[in-house]
């Protein structure tokens, strides 16, 4: 492995994205107002996630992946649903619309990471740490699911940051 943060970064992103899921899912029940839109909203992330997955498949050259600027998409839109006041009347559309953002950069980077050198130590290391991590949580007391939310989301737009700059300065080397 080159250096540490093409290592450990797609380990954050698993681990903080399974962490954040159940506040995510309260979230998204807060948004939705009966099951059928919220199951509606779910077929939506999953379709919209497939479409990603099947985008950076058709990839010619994998080695181009813009997954810092994945990173970052991912982040903003979980920083996006940290900012959204509940009160506002085109909140569904919007949460439709952020599902779809949501679900096309995680199977983009969900089939990237399957192509990583440490996709099976990640794994392993993923459930240890999600286990971890959901304990730790479990002490915590917040009272808004948007205080994890958006915290995740400043996360990943640093690691986006982080991941281009060192791009950066590997082609530069």
């Amino acid at each position: 492995m080159k250096n540490k943060s093409e290592r450990y970064i797609p380990l954050v992103v698993t681990v903080g994205q399974v962490a954040i899921f159940p506040y995510y899912i309260v979230w998204l029940k807060e948004v939705s107002l009966t099951f059928t839109l919220f199951a509606w909203f779910f077929a939506a992330f999953s379709f919209a996630a497939a479409w990603g997955y099947r985008v950076f498949q058709s990839k010619k050259n994998k080695n181009n992946t813009y997954i810092s600027f994945i990173y970052s998409g991912m982040g903003f839109v979980y920083i996006l649903v940290g900012c959204i006041k509940n009160s506002l009347e085109f909140l569904p559309y919007a949460a439709l619309l952020l599902q779809i953002i949501l679900g096309f950069l995680q199977g983009y980077f969900r089939a990237w990471h399957i192509e990583q050198k440490t996709y099976r130590l990640h794994n392993v290391h993923h459930y240890l740490i999600v286990g971890v991590t959901m304990i730790g949580f479990s002490f915590v007391k917040i009272i808004s699911p948007v205080v994890f939310i958006t915290v995740f989301g400043i996360v990943l737009f640093v690691c986006g940051f982080w991941s281009f700059i060192r791009n950066k300065i590997a082609e530069v080397i």
